[in-house]
């Protein structure tokens, strides 16, 4: 159909000053949509806003290579909301996102109900992991938009549920990310089914050959808008830490525990590893949750809405999460496992840094990872500074962690963490910090918690332990060290990468205790 992303015209990052202080008003958007644009806290134009959405509005295909946190979804979705609500008529849907995750199409699916809230544009999503029927339901009511992943949107159009015939405007958001989950063929049997006359936007974070061969077929002389080279956000701070596999878990206890951490996302390449390690970092104090393909949708949903809201503040995921996910000032991006392509490191640490924050991207590797960590830097374009585990400064530990959050959202304070039907996926109502210790003062503890720790509110870092409100700080703290490991126990010597295997995360000049025979 197209001819190609050669033939068009070209902006890249380097004219970013020039044009990125305009105001929303420049672009003929309608007074509602301006006025939604307002109340949602926009100012002026992103890069990727100011580039594309002109070209979008005139009804041009566009092309835009830019990685996730740029205000992409705005790009498209203003202009496919001024064009939807200027006119009522035709066969509906008129407007198809594809996305290639759930979580990623429920958060375009919100943001453009925020942006067009007050038009007569109505959006649905349709995604897998939840029953069909409400889907169903809400696609007889002709929607104007319809935000899809692939393997649903393709069940419904076989059952005839989903029609495709009035699509005016066609995005294809992530679109590298579709093609590395293997969703080609599904993105080309849906193609088959649209109208050949029709607006096409496609967005993608990097530009392999097979998105080239996709933007040939789709785009009909398309504007093309590039504003990075695959490079990470500026304002993210890169490290890499040589450790075994035996001494990671106490290595993210430590920087988890530095003054400067907020909230983390920690990668691993599998879903029962990242499920066992959120489970950990739990029952070691830490507010934390797993993301991962296992997880029901209303699971995951409850997951990242918790993350957001701040009542955790660790969220351990497999890639599932790397793309596309915004989350306000997450600090640190952890690499618990070395990510398989220089691609997938670029989306993973793109979580924080967001909207120009500063951001700590640090990266766990092993012996067999020198290879991988040389691609990463090649397509860095830069060596990424090595660390010692032993230089990281002792932070204050778990137990001040609900107090840091509040700032990202709303306050952790409230009642809303004994809710059942806020609980953590696979688990009952939150439980309170004491439930996870194992000291000496468990005994005295029992009786109390069954008194008041499942049916009572949980105040964020207060004092509340393993001995009641008398437990101190001091004792929490040394429970804390007699559980931890070194990060550096099971290293060996340099890696041969110029990293040391160093570092201790527990409290130096303290023995080891003996470990106690337990029935696993």
């Amino acid at each position: 159909m197209g001819t190609g992303p050669t033939q068009d015209t070209t902006i890249s990052n380097q004219s970013r000053s020039a044009n990125s202080k305009a105001s929303f008003a420049t672009f003929g958007l309608s007074k509602n949509i301006l006025r939604a644009v307002t109340e949602a806290g926009f100012t002026e134009p992103r890069p990727i806003q100011a580039k594309a959405m002109p070209k979008a509005l005139a009804g041009s295909d566009v092309l835009g290579l830019a990685q996730t946190g740029t205000g992409k979804t705005a790009a498209f979705a203003l202009p496919i909301l001024e064009r939807l609500s200027q006119s009522s008529g035709g066969q509906k849907p008129r407007a198809l996102i594809v996305s290639p995750t759930r979580e990623l199409a429920l958060q375009i699916h919100a943001e453009i109900e925020l942006l067009g809230k007050y038009t007569n544009v109505r959006a649905i999503s349709i995604i897998g992991g939840v029953g069909a029927g409400a889907q169903v339901r809400a696609l007889r009511k002709q929607p104007d938009i319809v935000v899809a992943c692939p393997g649903r949107l393709l069940d419904l159009m076989g059952s005839g549920e989903v029609k495709l015939g009035g699509v005016e405007v066609l995005v294809l958001d992530e679109a590298d990310h579709m093609l590395d989950m293997g969703f080609l063929p599904d993105i080309k049997r849906i193609l088959a089914k649209l109208p050949q006359r029709r607006q096409n936007l496609l967005f993608s974070a990097t530009m392999p050959n097979e998105i080239r061969g996709l933007a040939t077929r789709v785009l009909h002389k398309p504007h093309t808008v590039e504003l990075t080279s695959s490079a990470p956000a500026e304002t993210i701070e890169h490290a890499l830490y040589a450790v075994e596999q035996s001494g990671k878990a106490a290595l993210l206890k430590k920087l988890l525990s530095a003054d400067d951490f907020r909230s983390a996302i920690v990668f691993l390449r599998t879903k029962h590893r990242a499920r066992r390690l959120a489970q950990d970092l739990e029952k070691a104090g830490y507010q934390a949750v797993a993301l991962q393909g296992n997880m029901s949708q209303g699971q995951r949903q409850r997951a990242m809405q918790g993350f957001r809201d701040g009542r955790y503040d660790v969220l351990v995921a497999t890639d599932i999460a790397a793309r596309g996910i915004d989350v306000a000032q997450v600090s640190h991006v952890v690499n618990f496992d070395v990510p398989n392509t220089p691609d997938a490191y670029t989306h993973r640490i793109g979580r924080t840094g967001r909207s120009e924050r500063s951001g700590k991207a640090a990266t766990f590797v092993m012996r067999d990872d020198a290879d991988a960590i040389r691609a990463i830097e090649r397509k860095l374009g830069r060596k990424i500074p090595r660390l010692d585990a032993g230089s990281l400064p002792t932070g204050k530990g778990p137990a001040r962690r609900g107090a840091s959050r509040p700032a990202q959202g709303e306050s952790s304070g409230s009642g809303r963490d004994s809710n059942p039907s806020d609980a953590p996926p696979g688990r009952g109502p939150k439980r309170t910090r004491s439930r996870s210790r194992r000291g000496p003062e468990l005994a005295a503890a029992s009786s109390a918690r069954g008194a008041g720790s499942r049916g009572g509110q949980r105040s964020s870092g207060s004092n509340s332990g393993p001995g009641g409100p008398q437990s101190t700080g001091a004792q929490r703290q040394r429970t804390r060290s007699q559980r931890t490991p070194s990060a550096g126990q099971g290293s060996e010597q340099p890696f041969g990468m110029g990293i040391s295997a160093g570092g201790n995360a527990s409290q130096p000049g303290k023995p080891r205790p003996k470990r106690r025979r337990s029935g696993r």
